[in-house]
């Protein structure tokens, strides 16, 4: 999402580079290919039309920096708009007052309610909460097994609720339930529709009466775009939403639904979802999606991405394995696996800061998502001895690890080439970084680590 958007900005501002100074004339002749940008990427026409006063009011008149040009002061405006225009600050959750506290999950049908519900209980426990989820959609099919399924993979209880109880009736005695055993946090599944209707808001304004939640969340659907803000509007006129969660964030849509729905509902956006794995939902923050969009890439998210997925142990184990010149095509795979973990190439590529330039050279391919899972193939096929002792993987191992695997002898080779590449890259980084040493011993040592090992 926002590739397109992010793309024209980046169009916009190249223009303005090597002029020497802002004027009325470029400022206005930029700005007006931003509002074309926003309206393109199905912004809301009033939102656009006050970023662009906005912003227009800031730049007119304004003594440019001296260590910046005219196009990284309009992107330094724009940017500091678009925060604003985001929510300026990361909201959470608020989780106060006696325990369990409540969060009711509402939305529309196909929005991703459920396994929304059952990301931010993952997420809560992560925190050290004691999260309680409660199936309260007794209308749509298997809906209540979906959750309870749920709840089972991440290890978070769920209420035994019935179809044919009602959606109160569920909720009051899930209330009683968690504080009998002492659950923090009841996270509230509720019913939804096709559209916004008069009984769906009857029942989730009985529901919030009878539970007195601390959070009502909306999962708005960032995929349907103005659709997704027509609904906010109607969700919190009716139940006074304290937040939004913005589902399918991964998607290929034009992302106005993430830059108008603050702004039209005034409602917070509190978190995003960004893969169906039941680890893709993140907390908001606005000055890093805002830098995102305007190809400043997001360290901080990459970071954290890395924090949650790298074991610690297991990476002070690779240091020593770099240092003593041991690191083997086992290792190699375990690499991969924790790259899959973070989430799709191109969103950790979104993330690096420069790296967006990269899409606009001619040709240029984008990231293969199925090579990691070929590599990952081709070493689970080789035996234990050859992924620690490469150098014995003759031409009839390598046609065998292709049968196995799938592939070819060409990948195979592929393989093996990277991951001989990335050793010679390693030996020339061991003398400045552990004290000199290249990889000219390395089958010996290799040799002697795995000796009286056979096939």
């Amino acid at each position: 999402m926002f590739e397109t958007l992010s793309d024209r900005l980046e169009g916009v501002f190249k223009k303005l580079r090597g002029q020497a100074s802002l004027t009325v004339s470029n400022i206005e002749d930029a700005l007006r290919e931003v509002r074309m940008a926003l309206l393109e990427a199905d912004v809301n026409f009033t939102v656009v039309k006050d970023f662009i006063a906005t912003v227009t009011e800031r730049a007119v008149g304004q003594e440019v920096l001296q260590s910046l040009s005219p196009g990284q002061q309009v992107i330094k405006l724009v940017h500091e708009a678009l925060i604003e225009l985001l929510g300026g600050n990361t909201e959470g959750l608020t989780l106060s007052g006696e325990p369990p506290a409540v969060i009711l999950i509402v939305g529309l049908q196909g929005s991703g309610k459920t396994t929304t519900s059952a990301k931010l209980a993952k997420q809560l426990k992560k925190k050290g909460r004691r999260p309680y989820l409660v199936p309260a959609d007794v209308y749509r099919p298997a809906a209540i097994d979906q959750l309870t399924v749920l709840g089972k993979s991440i290890d978070v209880p769920v209420h035994p609720s019935l179809g044919s109880s009602d959606p109160v009736d569920i909720c009051r005695s899930a209330c009683l339930l968690a504080k009998q055993n002492f659950y923090d946090t009841l996270i509230i599944d509720t019913a939804g529709r096709l559209h916004v209707d008069h009984d769906l808001m009857a029942e989730l304004s009985r529901i919030r009466q009878e539970v007195s939640p601390v959070e009502i969340l909306l999962v708005a659907d960032a995929m349907t775009g103005q659709d997704a803000v027509s609904v906010a509007e109607k969700f919190h006129r009716d139940l006074a939403l304290t937040g939004i969660i913005l589902s399918k964030m991964e998607g290929d849509a034009r992302g106005g639904a993430a830059l108008s729905i603050k702004k039209v509902t005034d409602c917070p956006i509190k978190f995003i979802g960004t893969g169906e794995d039941l680890d893709g939902l993140e907390t908001f923050h606005p000055d890093r999606l805002a830098s995102r969009i305007l190809g400043m890439g997001d360290v901080l998210s990459l970071i954290e991405k890395a924090e949650a997925v790298v074991d610690k142990k297991q990476a002070e184990s690779l240091a020593k394995k770099l240092k003593h010149n041991t690191f083997t095509l086992e290792d190699f795979r375990d690499q991969i696996q924790q790259i899959k973990k973070m989430g799709s190439l191109e969103q950790i590529m979104g993330m690096i800061p420069g790296l967006n330039k990269f899409k606009q050279v001619k040709n240029m391919p984008k990231p293969d998502e199925k090579e990691l899972g070929r590599v990952e193939a081709i070493i689970n096929s080789m035996t234990v001895v050859e992924r620690r002792r490469h150098d014995i993987i003759n031409a009839s191992r390598r046609q065998r690890i292709a049968a196995g695997s799938g592939t070819t002898i060409q990948d195979v080779n592929r393989v093996l080439k990277n991951y001989n590449d990335m050793l010679k890259m390693m030996g020339k980084m061991r003398g400045p970084m552990f004290g000199g040493g290249a990889l000219q011993n390395s089958g010996k040592n290799k040799r002697k680590k795995i000796k009286g090992m056979t096939r």
